[in-house]
């Protein structure tokens, strides 16, 4: 019979240490008679007072009770739930010191999965610190023993969901009424079978997707579309999957966004969108310098989505065309290019861990520039096609600085590229979320 194994007691003193350096997802380290101790609240260069909050057998966990001494990149929590809420991580720590940890890891990512360093590091993107995320999910949950309904993100280190009042990073047409949904599913038949809520915005408008376990009321929709009404929030119900969605009020919506001037992308409030407007437009640019657009080029814009990169380019190259495997997504982004009149964007589905791309008829001619925005797992099984598609300039835009890391290593050191270029964006300001870009070009 195995042996059970006994929970190492966690210490209840507090401990003074001095913080050595920050791990890539904000916490500071010290070492305590040679164990690895990670610090929640703690910057590199300070001594703390801290608590033990889990002992592991390599290393163990705590939280800042007392800074002694603070680091000079240490400012004031904007939010008042920053101690509990793991929505933000980095937010006691000045704007321009985030960007330099979020590229020291992006670095050390290259350094450690392919031996890379770019040859320039672009400047770091940056936009709005506040008030600037657009899609969210919302966690509710009514906790009996206080009688109360909860809606917003989950505690630090933790599978409950925090009491907040506001959210100081989401957009405040929302981010300032978590008491007020939470008062409004409070009030409902249904208060205990909302399980979240689904954000989703535009320049002018707001859709609220409640995700309801069990069939509602009509007056638990009277209520839903009250709060509407009275806030002029869309609201819908989601009573299974994603193909469940319905719109309660009002009769007809239609989100939007407009990547750069001139154009009109549409989508609905389950569909991927970057969550930070102001920098997904600096990304399109940035990406068009970085790909070195022409007129005559025939560029391959991968996991191309609902046509967030595919249609600027359409303006501006003879043919593009976009690959996504979701089917939804692909009908969304034909959709988008005919109410744009781009008659150059075509779109194919094709799941790209599976496909042979030179099997498709639109990949014959080949390509001679290639854009790829993965999902975080990365687009590692279809790197060894690129080259042979004739693509002799990469754009790279990734949302997990370890899957680019891999990727731009294989690239560099499996088919022949060379990094020219690579940098951050900041996308989420105020966590260690990094969002990055990375050009590659074909040796000769």
């Amino acid at each position: 019979m195995a042996r059970r194994s006994r929970r190492q007691r966690i210490p209840q003193e507090p401990v003074t240490a001095e913080i050595e350096s920050l791990s890539h997802d904000g916490r500071g380290i010290a070492r305590i008679e040679g164990k690895t101790v990670f610090v929640d609240g703690a910057l590199a260069g300070e001594k703390v007072n801290f608590q033990y909050s889990r002992v592991h057998k390599k290393y163990d966990e705590a939280r800042t009770i007392e800074v002694l001494s603070a680091a000079d990149d240490r400012v004031e929590a904007k939010c008042q739930h920053f101690s509990i809420c793991g929505g933000c991580s980095l937010m006691h720590m000045s704007p321009e010191a985030q960007l330099v940890h979020k590229q020291a890891t992006l670095a050390e990512h290259f350094a450690h999965f392919g031996n890379l360093t770019p040859e320039q590091w672009l400047e770091p993107l940056t936009g709005p610190l506040w008030g600037y995320r657009r899609k969210a999910r919302l966690g509710v949950k009514y906790v009996a023993k206080k009688e109360q309904v909860l809606v917003g993100f989950r505690e630090k280190s933790s599978p409950y969901i925090a009491m907040l009042e506001q959210c100081e990073v989401l957009d405040p047409r929302v981010g300032h009424r978590l008491t007020d949904l939470a008062s409004l599913i409070g009030g409902l038949e249904a208060y205990n079978r909302i399980a979240q809520i689904e954000v989703a915005m535009d320049d002018e408008n707001v859709a609220l997707v409640f995700r309801n376990l069990d069939a509602l009321s009509d007056a638990d929709k009277k209520a839903l579309i009250g709060f509407g009404q009275e806030n002029n929030l869309w609201i819908y119900q989601q009573p299974g999957g994603p193909d469940t969605i319905s719109l309660l009020w009002p009769e007809s919506a239609q989100l939007s966004y407009a990547p750069e001037a001139g154009l009109k992308l549409q989508f609905e409030p389950s569909d991927f969108t970057q969550v930070n407007a102001g920098i997904n437009e600096k990304m399109i640019q940035r990406a068009m310098t970085l790909l070195d657009v022409q007129q005559g080029d025939r560029i391959l814009d991968l996991f191309c989505g609902l046509g967030n990169f595919t249609l600027p380019l359409a303006k501006r190259v003879t043919e593009v065309v976009g690959v996504e495997g979701d089917a939804a997504l692909v009908q969304h982004a034909k959709n988008n290019a005919a109410l744009n009149a781009l008659k150059n964007a075509e779109f194919e589905q094709a799941d790209l861990t599976q496909t042979e791309l030179k099997d498709y008829p639109w990949a014959k001619k080949g390509f001679n520039k290639i854009l790829l925005d993965p999902p975080r797992s990365g687009a590692f099984e279809v790197l060894h096609q690129l080259a042979a598609l004739g693509a002799e300039r990469l754009v790279y835009v990734s949302c997990n600085p370890a899957t680019l890391a891999r990727d731009a290593g294989e690239l560099v050191n499996q088919h022949g590229y060379i990094m020219e270029a690579a940098g951050i964006m900041d996308m989420f300001p105020h966590t260690t979320h990094v969002e990055s870009i990375a050009v590659f070009t074909k040796k000769r």
